[in-house]
């Protein structure tokens, strides 16, 4: 076998790939509900192609040949060629039919999840929530290798060499030490005024103020869009079409503003990827969390700059049509970082967010590593969120039934938004032994922030895994301390609290 016809292969992969990637923004964007069958029955026959040829005999012989004759590949046939060696030994006794299976009832569970969430009612999403997880078990033999739990085995699929030993000892230590800020605020902390976050703009204004503030930092509008969903996402098609989607709140400016900021630097990162590995599987995000590193380091590390914000705070007053003239940009900027205990994951302060990630990863594990019925769910939920947060939902939506991820089967997928926020931390401090970042940010050129990220981070794609790649731009592998230095320095100064105070 040729490499040219080893990279055709992968060529006709990835055109089926994007294929599914149109009809699945399609789906959470404007598909009508009515359609959900006719959907499923396309999505489950492309993916039967799809996965067809992944297991298939040219993939098999590639595999085979390339093995023997490594020399023969290029730098970029190497490094699609591993990442297809990996995916096959993970798919390649997984029957057809089982995937179609479980590909067919996303796409369903999807549909009676928009539902219940119309209704509040988590029953008419319980039976579809229950065959996405009766199918995942079914899968987890097939892809198990060396794991140590069923947990182990689909954290692997977003965050390659993450187990849940290395989570539970992670997690604890970020739990505590964001249990101890949250203290300290408590009882020496000056909590800011938040009136003016329920001022009402619109979503026309809204959209105009944070569509130039993401082409400022990078995202590329004239290879992208920003469409309205149920659930925020971004989608990366190709190269050239990388797709962002927000939900807007006319009394509640922060959630559309932030929510577009975190999915452009998903976007900016899939475009940057160099455009050589285009049409191969490294063309892709390095892992969940390495992506999440990216959406959350524009969210909450540039978010939640000082000078960023006074830099952009008069053109937020422009937009708003003079809804924000008598407030000043100190109250305006110390608004933004209030913390409070609040029930939705995506509406979360940046000091709480990863109470939230935490709660749905012990959950996770629940499910697969131990016994427990989907009628449970909902109390389980809601118990922990009054244990870690001191509050309780009041009805299935602000509940479980918030996020999208169940209903597409990305059962460990939540802990990769915890690692992200920790690794984008890590990446800040890094990058300021060479950029002097708020200098970056009070400037009219962001781009500095985007070039050393690009140079660090979003060129290698899949080329590198996601301890290799923190590895190389921070000099260590995975260290949770940042995040916490990082809070505490965020939150002291936004509650008047001195650093040098005694909290004995």
């Amino acid at each position: 076998m040729k490499e040219q016809e080893f990279l055709k292969e992968l060529k006709e992969i990835d055109l089926l790939q994007q294929a599914m990637g149109i009809l699945g923004w399609d789906n959470q964007t404007g598909m009508p509900e009515k359609a959900s069958d006719y959907r499923a029955e396309v999505d489950s026959y492309l993916y039967g192609l799809y996965f067809d040829k992944k297991v298939g005999e040219p993939i098999q012989e590639a595999i085979s040949y390339f093995g023997k004759h490594p020399d023969e590949l290029s730098e970029v046939g190497k490094a699609a060629y591993q990442l297809v060696k990996e995916e096959y030994e993970l798919q390649k006794d997984v029957p057809n039919e089982l995937a179609m299976a479980a590909s067919a009832a996303t796409s369903k569970a999807h549909t009676a999840w928009l539902k219940a969430r119309k209704e509040k009612d988590f029953s008419l999403f319980k039976d579809a929530l229950s065959e996405n997880i009766r199918l995942t078990k079914e899968l987890i033999p097939y892809w198990k290798k060396n794991e140590l739990t069923n947990y182990d085995v689909l954290l692997n699929q977003y965050e390659p060499n993450m187990t849940v030993e290395i989570l539970d000892n992670v997690f604890s230590q970020v739990r505590d030490g964001i249990m101890d800020i949250r203290r300290q605020l408590a009882e020496k902390g000056t909590a800011p005024d938040t009136s003016i976050l329920s001022r009402k703009m619109t979503e026309a204004q809204q959209r105009k103020f944070i569509s130039k503030v993401i082409a400022d930092l990078g995202y590329d509008f004239s290879r992208g869009r920003l469409d309205n969903t149920v659930h925020p996402f971004a989608t990366g098609i190709n190269h050239n079409d990388v797709r962002l989607t927000t939900r807007w709140s006319e009394t509640d400016f922060s959630m559309g503003l932030f929510g577009v900021i975190h999915e452009a630097g998903h976007g900016m990162y899939e475009q940057n990827i160099d455009e050589k590995y285009e049409g191969t599987p490294v063309h892709e995000g390095a892992s969940m969390g390495i992506h999440e590193s990216q959406s959350l380091f524009n969210e909450i590390i540039i978010g939640s700059n000082r000078n960023f914000w006074a830099k952009q705070y008069p053109f937020f007053q422009e937009c708003a049509e003079g809804t924000f003239d008598d407030v000043s940009f100190d109250t305006f900027y110390d608004s933004l970082k209030h913390s409070k205990a609040s029930l939705i994951r995506i509406e979360a302060d940046s000091l709480t967010y990863v109470i939230h990630i935490i709660i749905r990863y012990e959950i996770e594990k629940m499910i697969f590593n131990e016994t427990v019925s989907i009628d449970e769910l909902p109390k389980i939920w809601n118990d922990k969120y009054e244990e870690y947060l001191g509050i309780r939902p009041e009805n299935d939506l602000e509940g479980i039934l918030q996020d999208v991820h169940w209903s597409g089967s990305s059962f460990g997928y939540f802990p990769s938004y915890a690692l992200g926020y920790m690794y984008a931390a890590q990446l800040l401090h890094a990058m300021e032994k060479e950029i002097n970042v708020d200098e970056v940010l009070a400037s009219d050129d962001y781009s500095p922030i985007r070039k050393w990220l690009t140079e660090n981070i979003h060129q290698y794609g899949a080329s590198k895994k996601p301890n290799e790649l923190i590895l190389d731009a921070t000099d260590e592998l995975l260290n949770p301390q940042y995040l916490l230095d990082y809070l505490r320095k965020i939150y002291f100064s936004v509650y008047k609290i001195s650093e040098t105070q005694d909290f004995a």
